[in-house]
Parts: C-alpha cells; sequence; structure tokens
C-alpha cells in the first residue's frame, strides 16, 4: 500500500489558514477588502480583545446571493476570477478564493446577505469548518461577517497570539491602510465599547493623514504627481524635518493595495539622500496606478509582495519625481518655540518632530583642535560689481583674490531663465534645452499648497511670505564661533557655520567631478595604510571611482593598501585618515552601494573633512563670503549628511515668547 495520501479538506484549509490568517487583523484586512471589492461606500469595522473572541465587519456593498452563499466558504471558490489569464489584469483587491474558507476553518463564523434584487437575506453559521444549513434573516443590502473566537480549534496558535493590547494595535494599523487607501469611504472603527475612529469620505489623502498622524506632520507635507506612460504616480512626501527611525512611516499603494517593495523603498530613500541624517527614514503616502498586466499581485497569499514588469522605470519615475519636487520647495527647518500650555490632545502614531528633538544633539561644539580654513578664500566676493555699502562692517576689508580652481567651475543657470531639467549621476537637476524623454513633471494639488514648478531658485508666493532665505544680506553676526544669525523679512536664521560649508564645498566638488575630476597631489611616498580585510577588499573594489576623485590607492597585500595620491583640496588631511573614515563608511553601509552612491559617500566625507568647524572664529569677510554663495547651492538647507543648515525663527514666534501676540 503506497504512503502518499490526499489531504482532507479540513487540514488543507488549516494549513492555508497559516499563511493567510496570521492573527486578528489578517482576517481584518480580508473582510474589509472584501467590503471594497462589493462596492461598498460605507464599512464599520468593530473588535473585542483586539479581535480575539470579535471581528464583525458591515458594508453596504452588494451583498451575496443566497445560492452562493455556501460557495463562498469554500476552498478557491471566487466571483473575481474565471480563468488563467485573467491573473495578469487582476482589477480587485481579492481573487484567490483562499481567504473566507480559511478564516471558517479556525473560528465560528457568521455571515447575513442581502442582495438588491431580494427582499429577505440569507445567513449561514459556520463552526470550524463546518456549516450549518442557510436560514432567511433581515437586514438592509450588504453583507455582514461575525469571526468569534478566532483559532478556538488550534489552541498553540492561539498561544501565539499577543495581548489584547497588541492585536489591537496591529488591527488598528490595518484600519489605517485601509483608511489612506480609499480615502472616499466612509469607515468605522470600535474596540470594545469604545469608537476610535468615525470617519467620513474626503477628496483629499492628507485629512486622513491628519486624523491618524497628526496636524503637524500633515502640514509639513509635499505633493508629489507625475504620470508617464500610463503610470501614474500621486501622494504626499513629508519634508525631511519629519522622517522617522524605522520605515512604519511609508505607506506605498499599488492600484489601491497597501504593498511594501524593496524597489520603491530604495528610490523614496535615494530621493532624500543628503536631506536625511544617518539611521533616519522618510515618511510617504504614495498611490501607484497603472496598468493591470505591468504588475503581479499574485506573488504571496497576503499579497502585500508584487512585482513589476518594468521596476527600473517605476524606480526612475518615483525618484525624478520626489527630487523634482524638492527643488522647487522650501525645505528650510522651521524652528517653533515650545508652548506655554502643554497639548492635551495624544499624539498620533508617528509622533515628535524629528527637528526639534535632534536640535541640541545636531548642534552642539564639536570638541578637539580644528583645521583652520580661510573660508572667503575659497569663493569668489559677494559683490564684482561695487564696493559693499560704508555702514557694512566689512566694507573697508580688502577682498581676497578668487582662486584658480575656482575659476574654472562651470557658471551656475540663471533661474531667471526657468530651463527644463534632467538628472544626472548624483539625482541632481542638469539643465537642458529639451526635456528628457520620460521625466514626469509633477503638477500641484487643487489646494496649491506648493511652490510653483521651476529651478530651486524660483521665488513663488509661499516662499516669498516666509522670508526669502536664499537673498540673505551679506551682513551677519557669529555666537559661539559656531552659528551665523541673520535678519530675514519674516524674521531670522540661525545658520550653522560647518554645514553650511559642507554643502556648497560638497556642491563645488560635484562640479570638479562634472567636468572630469577633481585635482589631485601625488605623495611623494606613498602612504601604506592597515585596514580590516573587508574594508581593504571594498576600498579597493571602488578603485576607479576614487581616482575619479583624486585618490589613488593599490594593493599592498593583506590588509595594507597604499595610497598614492590625495584630493589637492584635502592637502591638510591625513590621507590614512581620510582612508579609515572612507572605508568605515562603505562598510557600514546595509547595501553595497552603486557607483554614485560612493561618489557620493567620498564627497561628503570630503566636504566635511575640508569645511570650516564649530568653534571656529570667522572674519567679517569670510562670513560674507560663505552667505553671498548660499543661494547658489543646491539643497542649502540641509547639508550632504542630511543635518539642517539653518532654522528659522519666524518674527510671530518671537513676539509671542515676548508677549506682544
Amino acid at each position: 500500500m503506497g504512503v502518499i495520501r490526499e489531504l482532507p479538506t479540513s487540514v488543507v484549509n488549516q494549513i492555508a489558514a497559516g499563511e493567510v490568517v496570521e492573527r486578528p487583523a489578517s482576517v481584518v484586512k480580508e473582510l474589509l477588502e472584501n467590503a471594497i471589492d462589493a462596492g461598498a461606500t460605507r464599512v464599520e469595522l468593530a473588535v473585542e480583545r483586539g479581535g480575539k473572541d470579535l471581528i464583525r465587519v458591515a458594508d453596504d456593498g452588494c451583498g451575496i446571493a443566497r445560492e452562493d452563499l455556501p460557495l463562498a466558504f469554500r476552498p478557491h471558490a471566487t466571483s473575481k476570477l474565471r480563468e488563467a489569464e485573467q491573473l495578469h489584469h487582476v482589477r480587485t483587491l481579492g481573487f484567490r478564493g483562499e481567504a473566507l474558507a480559511a478564516i471558517a476553518e479556525v473560528s465560528r463564523v457568521r455571515c447575513q446577505s442581502r442582495t438588491a434584487a431580494t427582499e429577505v437575506g440569507a445567513e449561514l453559521l459556520i463552526e470550524g469548518g463546518v456549516p450549518a444549513e442557510i436560514r432567511d434573516c433581515g437586514g438592509p443590502v450588504g453583507t455582514v461577517f461575525e469571526v468569534r473566537n478566532l483559532f478556538f480549534n488550534t489552541p498553540v496558535r492561539r498561544s501565539f497570539l499577543k495581548s489584547d493590547t497588541t492585536e489591537a494595535g496591529h488591527v488598528a494599523e490595518m484600519f489605517t491602510r485601509i483608511a489612506l487607501a480609499h480615502p472616499t469611504l466612509h469607515l468605522t472603527f470600535r474596540s470594545g465599547s469604545k469608537t476610535l475612529y468615525d470617519l467620513p469620505p474626503v477628496t483629499g489623502l492628507k485629512d486622513r493623514v491628519a486624523v491618524f498622524f497628526g496636524r503637524e506632520l500633515a502640514e509639513s507635507l509635499l505633493w508629489v504627481e507625475s504620470e508617464v506612460d500610463g503610470i501614474h504616480l500621486w501622494g504626499y512626501v513629508a519634508h525631511p524635518s519629519q522622517s522617522r527611525s524605522s520605515a512604519k512611516g511609508q505607506y506605498l499603494f499599488v492600484g489601491g493595495r497597501y504593498v511594501r517593495d524593496r524597489s520603491l523603498g530604495h528610490a523614496l530613500s535615494e530621493a532624500y539622500r543628503g536631506l536625511l541624517m544617518v539611521g533616519r527614514v522618510p515618511v510617504a503616502f504614495l498611490h501607484l496606478e497603472l496598468p493591470p498586466e505591468e504588475v503581479d499581485v499574485n506573488v504571496h497569499p497576503t499579497k502585500v509582495e508584487v512585482r513589476f514588469r518594468d521596476s527600473q522605470r517605476i524606480y526612475g519615475q518615483l525618484l525624478r519625481t520626489v527630487r523634482q519636487t524638492f527643488l522647487t520647495s522650501d525645505l528650510h527647518g522651521r524652528l517653533q518655540a515650545p508652548s506655554s500650555r502643554p497639548d492635551p490632545s495624544p499624539p498620533g502614531p508617528l509622533e515628535g518632530n524629528a527637528l526639534a528633538r535632534g536640535g541640541s544633539e545636531d548642534f552642539a561644539l564639536r570638541p578637539g583642535p580644528t583645521d583652520r580654513q580661510m573660508v572667503a578664500s575659497w569663493f569668489p566676493p559677494p559683490s564684482t560689481t561695487g564696493s559693499p555699502p560704508s555702514s557694512s562692517p566689512i566694507a573697508d576689508l580688502p577682498r581676497r583674490e578668487e582662486p584658480e580652481w575656482a575659476k574654472a567651475l562651470p557658471p551656475r543657470p540663471d533661474p531667471s531663465t526657468g530651463p527644463s531639467l534632467r538628472f544626472d549621476e548624483f539625482g541632481d537637476p542638469v539643465s537642458e534645452a529639451e526635456p528628457s524623454p520620460g521625466s514626469p513633471t509633477p503638477t500641484e494639488p487643487s489646494t496649491a499648497e506648493q511652490t510653483a514648478p521651476g529651478t530651486i531658485e524660483a521665488t513663488a508666493s509661499r516662499g516669498i511670505e516666509e522670508g526669502d532665505l536664499s537673498r540673505l544680506p551679506p551682513r551677519a553676526i557669529q555666537v559661539h564661533d559656531s552659528y551665523l544669525i541673520a535678519e530675514t523679512e519674516d524674521g531670522m536664521v540661525v545658520i550653522d557655520q560647518h554645514a553650511l560649508h559642507e554643502r556648497i564645498l560638497f556642491e563645488e566638488f560635484k562640479d570638479r567631478v562634472r567636468l572630469g575630476g577633481v585635482e589631485s597631489q601625488r605623495l611623494l611616498v606613498p602612504e601604506p595604510v592597515e585596514l580590516g580585510a573587508d574594508e581593504a577588499a571594498e576600498v579597493l573594489d571602488r578603485r576607479e571611482v576614487l581616482a575619479r576623485l583624486g585618490l589613488e590607492v593599490e594593493p599592498f597585500g593583506g590588509g595594507t593598501v597604499l595610497v598614492g595620491s590625495v584630493p589637492a583640496m584635502l592637502g591638510a588631511v591625513s590621507p590614512s585618515r581620510l582612508l579609515r573614515d572612507l572605508a568605515e563608511q562603505l562598510v557600514g553601509r546595509p547595501v553595497p552601494p552603486s557607483a554614485d552612491a560612493v561618489l557620493n559617500d567620498v564627497l561628503s566625507l570630503m566636504a566635511c573633512k575640508a569645511a570650516v568647524k564649530a568653534g571656529q572664529r570667522l572674519s567679517p569677510d569670510e562670513i560674507a563670503a560663505l552667505l553671498s554663495r548660499r543661494h547658489l547651492v543646491t539643497d542649502a538647507h540641509h547639508c550632504p549628511h542630511g543635518r539642517p543648515t539653518a532654522l528659522v525663527f519666524t518674527k510671530q514666534e518671537l513676539e509671542k515668547q515676548f508677549g506682544r501676540v
């Protein structure tokens, strides 16, 4: 007698339940998605003990016919799919026909449903996969699912569930995803005897974000939108100051379905490169609509993972769209004074202001000796057409000559000409006569929250009203030998001299790379540097990229690397220290960096080494040179490592603190 036997249907359903029904939140997801597929405009969710004892979902959808009710709980029975070819054109949230059968196998289910064609509804009770007789019931058009005592017949699975509070939190997160994916639905969520959310239908996603995550985050959102070859990307990305320590603040939806995709997440991180500090993750609420044949949602039973037919095209569209939005937006940090009264409202799931929270740490004075750098000698004088007014403290100071390397830099594009944009290997805009093919152009939402499209120097009404920080006066005072304070039209700005100088040098170095490379200074005697085996391998693998930056390295056996030349701008920096810092940065990355990522890492490290340090006193001429160069660089609001270069204190906040308002 053979040893291979066909498993009973109940065992098959319990195995499937292990994939589909992981916890109460999984049941909530499946039932809510079924309600949406049924065309519901109002859906109510209620749970008891985090969904362990009861999950109830009621909707006003099309309902289930009496003769179809038993089939709805049979495995692989569905009304959304009829043939294999339709798997490539899925337009519904559910299609596999596994969820209801798996749920009914491990719980006690009652389903009441009525269609518009009948005057009496039908009710079906199922306990542990065993159905009872169908009977008549009353009720409006729609469907009510009640799932009680989840995993009652699989006690081992039930013992793995967490506390009631934890499971309720997972249910709330699932409800949040559905609410953000479908803002036009009226959704209600009750836990125990308390109504947590009663969300009327809205036309804008920002209103839903404010409900779940607080008004502060909602007001920091930037609208993004583009459509290329039938792929429509729209939604919001948050100001860099609203970053988080994990990816839980990223909500990506494909065809109305919440998904997790490494490619999309990486594109989002690349768009924020240089705007976030290490370990911080951007916040985003993005929808992607594309033809169903361009995406495969039949990857996993939970349908959270998807595969794109052309993932590189979608990656590039997301990166360009978000990056171009940043170029036309004001990303300067706003220094908010603490309120005199505590806010009685509880914080949302994503709480706290990362900028305010990290302010004291980010701008602390750096201990230890500093390398004296002559800031003004690296930039052209603030004015070449005339002398500053006699009232200026730098009027009588001599002007330094522009260095030879600075004269070779390409001129910055004139913002007033408004050229079209494309993006180079660094992800930065490059002017050209014609727009690059396929380059998306974001449009604004009806609320006109963002600045008008154009170059980074475009000054829309929003930027003028908030104070045009790119046109600071050349006068400023230095405090604590670290910060520069200047007046703006709307208040005052406090600038971190090291962060700003670092950003300026970073942009100048990139210009040199675009011209063909950074000048190198060959060492008379190559300097050996001892590295770890992994660090040496990583550095040697990037020899060609490093050579473009003026840093030539050669293997010397074991973990020793010979440094033959260093960038000329870093002549005062120890080659061994530079290479060790670079090796640590390369090895410390969770994902092997691409060539352009290595370029940015090395350039940011070089800029940090060469920039004026905190605690270093600057002359008025040097301060003026630093400020005059500020508006000519991209992303002047953040240093290459993501720290803000300036904080703004508005006049209104000043008057509030002094009791004038």
